[in-house]
């Protein structure tokens, strides 16, 4: 009976003592060990093994879990273990605009961090800003490059002219004494008329008068007389030879054709008012509109080329014959006029014609494909591509464009790579990266560094989000 009791006894006291060990297990709070990795080339610093992101340069606990700290190397201050290659932070593939100072895992996804290496992009102190594009990638998106060249940029103005009367080869014919209009040998507009052709016979008592008037005074042999009416006459343009006629026949001065009849056969005409109007088209103008920023370019006596839709193949060579001073504030362009030879009278007035007017050609300038040039608004950025994928935007002054080339005024030089198709892809990189920030400097206010400043500033509302430890950058 004694022997149970005692084994009873032993049981309870061991089954105490367990339950007792179990108790004191879960009621001891949680600890880390303080462990130090670092060497003679690193910065010990204080992080969270659950929230990496928290840093902080003296032993403490995590202001997310609460955990302690434990004691880690500053990667960033020194080479990484991987070739010697410098870590500048690691990130979250899929948030790359947030960086950390420390590898872990990502606090938005369940995935360890990706180290950013500084010979991947950053800035290169001999020429600024450089993104790192892997070559399969490059030719997995399709990238090309064309180099930049030099040669003859020819000025050139493309525009569409309107076939127009030459103001210079217009005549009016009128009357210079009351009558009546007895003969009229026009009798619609556009009737051609050739030069001294009468046109029309006005019967005037004051020219018939006149005329007497010469007549008598030849009969008398007075030459007061007689140079008094042949005046007269001469201003009245009649005729001061022969004997008096009942009409006086008026003569065209000049080939053309009629644009105007204010006349008809049997009306009364006062003196000074016009019969009709001729127009010679054997020249004729055209005018066309240049834009503002090629307007420099032409000037009087440049030569010039018409084509009509109607006459395909046929050119017609002629010649810029005045540049209008003023300039259209609405549509922004320069007005010009342009004299063409028209002996057979194809173009007619009113006509459309493509006008190309040649400025000159410009020696010895820098080239590039138009389609390398991005434009922002503020300015112009091509992709140099140096080589061993490496690649660097580069602001350029653009001069003129024609066709698929741009000028280069400054920003290359001969001989350099740009690239034509896939620029715009390192174009964000660079904003992502602050390049631009960087490249034109921190007084620049262009949409473009805005851009790149609110991400950064979005950066920093992450950052403030994940601690006071200054666990990011």
């Amino acid at each position: 009976m004694n022997k149970k009791i005692l084994m009873a006894w032993v049981l309870v006291v061991v089954v105490g003592a367990g339950v007792g060990g179990w108790y004191a297990q879960r009621t001891t709070p949680h600890t880390h060990a303080l462990v130090k990795m670092t060497d003679e080339h690193g910065k010990t610093y204080y992080t969270c093994p659950m929230h990496p992101q928290v840093r902080q340069d003296r032993p403490g606990n995590c202001p997310i879990c609460g955990m302690k700290l434990v004691a880690r190397e500053d990667r960033s201050a020194s080479a990484s273990a991987s070739g010697g290659r410098q870590v500048l932070y690691w990130y979250d593939p899929m948030r790359p605009e947030v960086h950390f100072d420390a590898p872990g895992k990502s606090p938005f996804m369940d995935m360890e961090l990706v180290p950013k290496y500084a010979d991947e992009g950053g800035m290169d102190d001999s020429a600024g800003v450089v993104i790192r594009v892997d070559p399969r990638m490059a030719q997995n998106l399709g990238m090309r490059t064309a180099p930049v060249t030099t040669g003859s940029f020819w000025q050139r103005v493309d525009a569409v002219g309107r076939v127009a009367v030459d103001e210079n080869r217009i005549a009016v014919i009128e009357a210079r004494a009351p009558g009546w209009v007895e003969r009229l040998d026009v009798r619609a507009v556009g009737d051609p008329v050739r030069a001294g052709q009468v046109v029309a016979g006005i019967y005037s008592p004051e020219l018939l008068a006149a005329q007497e008037e010469l007549a008598l005074a030849q009969k008398l042999n007075d030459a007061t007389l007689i140079e008094a009416a042949q005046t007269r006459l001469g201003l009245l343009n009649a005729s001061t030879s022969g004997r008096p006629q009942r009409q006086v026949l008026i003569r065209a001065p000049q080939a053309g054709v009629v644009t105007e009849l204010q006349a008809r056969q049997g009306a009364q005409v006062a003196p000074g008012m016009p019969l009709m109007t001729l127009a010679d088209l054997s020249t004729v103008w055209i005018l066309v509109e240049v834009p503002e920023a090629q307007a420099t370019w032409i000037a009087a006596g440049k030569p010039a080329e018409a084509r009509l839709r109607s006459l395909p193949g046929r050119v017609f060579e002629g010649r810029v014959d005045y540049v209008y001073p003023l300039l259209d504030p609405q549509t922004r362009t320069l007005r010009a006029r342009l004299t063409f030879d028209n002996a057979d009278g194809v173009l007619k007035p009113g006509m459309y014609a493509e006008v190309t007017v040649f400025g000159g050609a410009r020696r010895e300038v820098i080239l590039v494909p138009s389609e390398a040039v991005i434009r922002t608004g503020r300015r112009n950025v091509v992709i140099v591509a140096e080589g061993e994928g490496r690649y660097r935007p580069v602001n350029v002054t653009l001069g003129p464009e024609r066709g698929d080339e741009t000028v280069v005024l400054g920003g290359l030089k001969p001989g350099q790579q740009v690239v034509v198709s896939g620029q715009f892809l390192i174009d964000s990189e660079a904003n992502l990266l602050g390049a631009y920030h960087r490249m034109v400097g921190h007084e620049d206010e262009s949409p473009a560094v805005r851009t790149a400043d609110q991400s950064a500033g979005s950066d920093r509302d992450i950052h403030a989000h994940h601690g006071t430890s200054g666990s990011t950058r």
